[in-house]
């Protein structure tokens, strides 16, 4: 009878320690209640149909709150801009209004806006009584590019800003041509800046070969420059211009794509008159 008492006594005090071991009872307070919350959802998600109607009433309720009034966005406001480009901006922010802002990406919104070319950056915000307004920063066109492919207005970066259909549409702004013209905007755009004291002389710059520049000027007149130095090279033949009155003469080409060595080519009526001086000044002289 003793020996039953003292097993009896020593299973209660070792119950005794366990229940007094910290992480012990820490699983009974928290750990089974967890694990046994978790068995009877196992159990009730494990029919198809139970875990259908679940879902249905959480995404009913997601919507109750995502669609309540004070989160509803009603209007679009756009920024003052030309015509065509609001035009444009109305067909990329194709919103369906009214409309939770819940469900609006302005991110997104906003990369579709700087696909288009008139737009160098964009910025959307969603303002206080169901606004989103927007910014943008437009591209200034600086320069008109006549390629393969028809005439295209440029930025100062060379990146399209439009295409247009006739030079008269934008008479202001400076002509280039050529393949490859518009990965060199910022040489071009130099050039020109160089080219001033031509005036209404100046035609516009051909791109020659991918390689280098020609400057056009009226009557047909060249100005053939090189690959590197080109400003410089300009810029001699202008020096030449204010002082000798170079291309004022029956030039047809200065060609400067060796500053050591420019050539120039006169008129075929230049040459034959230069032939019949020359002729005249040998006979006098026999």
């Amino acid at each position: 009878m003793r020996a039953g008492r003292v097993r009896d006594g020593r299973l209660a005090y070792r119950l005794q320690r366990v229940w007094l071991t910290p992480s012990y009872r820490l699983f009974i307070k928290f750990g089974a209640p967890v694990i046994f919350a978790m068995a009877l959802a196992a159990t009730f998600f494990a029919d198809e149909s139970r875990r259908d109607t679940f879902a249905g009433h959480v995404e009913a309720l997601r919507d109750a709150f995502v669609d309540r009034p004070e989160f509803m966005v009603t209007s679009l406001q756009l920024p003052e801009m030309s015509p065509e480009l609001e035009q444009a901006l109305r067909e990329k922010l194709d919103i369906d209004l009214p409309q939770s802002s819940f469900r609006i990406d302005l991110d997104a919104l906003r990369l579709e806006v700087e696909t288009l070319d008139w737009v160098r950056s964009a910025n959307l915000r969603l303002l206080s009584g169901g606004v989103i307004a927007l910014s943008v920063t437009e591209r200034t066109p600086a320069i008109l590019w006549r390629s393969s492919n028809g005439l295209k207005l440029l930025d100062e970066e060379g990146v399209r800003v439009a295409y247009v259909a006739h030079r008269n549409i934008r008479s202001d702004l400076p002509l280039i041509a050529g393949e490859g013209a518009d990965l060199h905007i910022p040489e071009a755009l130099q050039l020109l800046d160089a080219a001033a004291p031509l005036g209404h002389r100046l035609r516009g710059l051909v791109r020659m070969g991918e390689r280098r520049w020609d400057v056009v000027l009226d009557r047909d007149q060249r100005i053939r420059l090189p690959e590197v130095g080109a400003v410089a090279a300009l810029e001699r033949v202008i020096a030449l211009e204010k002082a000798q009155d170079l291309l004022s003469r029956d030039l047809l080409i200065a060609d400067m794509r060796n500053p050591s060595r420019p050539i120039l080519q006169i008129s075929s009526g230049a040459m034959e008159t230069l032939r019949e001086i020359r002729s005249q000044t040998t006979e006098a002289l026999q």
